[in-house]
């Protein structure tokens, strides 16, 4: 065992699309972690992707038995990928990171400068991201409305990246929500905090797997699932409606006394109807997509199913393959 004062470190990397990566990535943990530690282990999560990304993990993993390989029997998502490794780490301390080295492993030195001060959760800031134009404003779009729905501080320069105490993962580990998203979850634990900013790095290989579509989902399953306020706001805005509704009913029942109106309007009638029929299907839509979510949790079916583990060090422990 290491000194007392040297910490256990694990790296956790969810992998997908990346079979040009992952060599790379474990190089690059591998030069800038040993600047801390000598006592760690790296986890790489195969989220289900269609290229031969598990091949390469498998070959990394018999050339080094600090890498844990894990290969989930279908692509379950990113964050779902995130709490599989993080069920598997036995470090003190743990870092989370994306694949593609955008999480540059140069940056961990300043991550754990800040442990020392007695943070338990210390957070990636990427003040200057090296995205699309239209990731960036996708980003900084959904984290202001997440914000506002969940009454939650949401900062779109943070994402996964970032060293956690083993005590704040064992607590994200009790959460039990079917909807997983690491961010949020650990803002939810509490525990001591701060951010750092540090460098973000560009993609040199692959594409991002998240496409308008996957994003879309992804903001809408977590507002609903961290958030009852669209069902509070469908309140209000039905308070509103009638408010009007009763303004202008009562408007034209003066004007029908004074003489004003002498017949009824058909297309009038025919607007009022269309209009309050779509904010009826409106909101017994977001009711169905609410009851939908409790179905889905009520079934209480695993998040994510392991299909199969790789590591020459014979200390890893078998686990339960699912959560």
């Amino acid at each position: 065992m290491a000194a007392i004062n040297t910490p256990y470190i694990s790296i956790v990397s969810p992998i997908y699309l990346a079979e040009n990566l992952v060599f790379p990535l474990v190089e690059e943990i591998k030069k800038y972690v040993i600047t801390i530690s000598d006592n760690y282990e790296i986890i790489l999560v195969e989220d289900g992707s269609p290229d031969n990304s598990w091949e390469k993990i498998e070959e990394v993993c018999n050339e080094n038995n600090k890498v844990l390989g894990i290969k989930l029997s279908r692509n379950f998502g990113q964050h779902y990928a995130i709490c599989a490794g993080i069920r598997y780490c036995r470090g003190n301390w743990i870092i989370v990171m994306d694949c593609d080295l955008q999480d540059r492993p140069d940056q961990f030195v300043k991550l754990y400068n800040k442990t020392k001060e007695g943070f338990d959760i210390i957070l990636a800031q990427r003040k200057i991201r090296n995205d699309s134009f239209f990731k960036i404003q996708f980003s900084k779009l959904f984290y202001k409305l997440f914000s506002y729905l969940t009454e939650t501080e949401q900062d779109p320069t943070i994402a996964n990246f970032g060293m956690y105490n083993k005590k704040v993962i064992d607590a994200i580990l009790e959460m039990n929500d079917y909807i997983k998203f690491f961010p949020t979850m650990v803002q939810w634990v509490g525990f001591k905090k701060t951010k750092v900013e540090v460098l973000h790095g560009k993609r040199e290989l692959g594409k991002s797997s998240y496409n308008i579509k996957k994003l879309t989902s992804l903001a809408l399953n977590n507002i609903l699932s961290f958030s009852n306020k669209p069902l509070r706001l469908t309140v209000f805005f039905g308070i509103i409606l009638s408010g009007i509704s009763s303004i202008v009913g009562f408007i034209q029942f003066v004007k029908y006394l004074n003489g004003k109106i002498t017949e009824t309007g058909f297309t009038s009638l025919i607007l009022s109807i269309w209009f309050l029929s779509g904010v009826i299907i409106f909101l017994l839509g977001i009711l169905g997509i609410y009851l939908g979510k409790v179905f889905e949790n009520v079934k209480n079916r695993p998040v994510y199913i392991v299909d199969r583990i790789t590591s020459k060090n014979s200390e890893i422990a078998n686990t339960n393959k699912t959560c």
